[in-house]
């Protein structure tokens, strides 16, 4: 359909800009995979992994310039709801592949899963419902 190709082209033409936002670029990971862009969401999976902060046996992503968590003692730290929103985003993109997804991408995927779950409230929810 002529509406959806050129969706995807002004999000190709974003994609391609030097300087995007994280949040931005795990949108258009996911985006990419529902499309079926393999090479586009590969790349931009590829650039999110160099920006992926690897902490504990887990993964995330985060704003840049962010203040350091502060870690204290009886405190349990929980991100922002925008940086649990596009983390899950990037778990998304890497969970929709087609075929299927790799055992290497599943792998990092649980990293990825094993972050958000901790960011779960005593309830089972989120600090936002996003």
């Amino acid at each position: 359909h002529s509406v959806v190709r050129n969706a995807l082209f002004c999000l190709e033409t974003a994609a391609d800009q030097k300087e995007n936002h994280v949040y931005t670029k795990a949108l258009l990971a996911y985006a990419f995979a529902l499309a079926g862009k393999r090479d586009k969401r590969k790349a931009l999976l590829n650039s999110l992994e160099k920006e992926a902060v690897k902490k504990d046996g887990s993964v995330h992503w985060q704003r840049p310039g962010k203040e350091p968590e502060v870690d204290l003692p009886y405190y349990h730290y929980r991100a922002p709801s925008a940086e649990v929103e596009m983390t899950a985003y990037v778990l998304l993109a890497h969970l929709t592949s087609q075929p299927a997804p790799s055992q290497e991408e599943l792998s990092f995927a649980s990293l990825i899963a094993k972050w958000i779950s901790g960011q779960q409230n005593p309830n089972g929810g989120f600090s936002s419902t996003q």
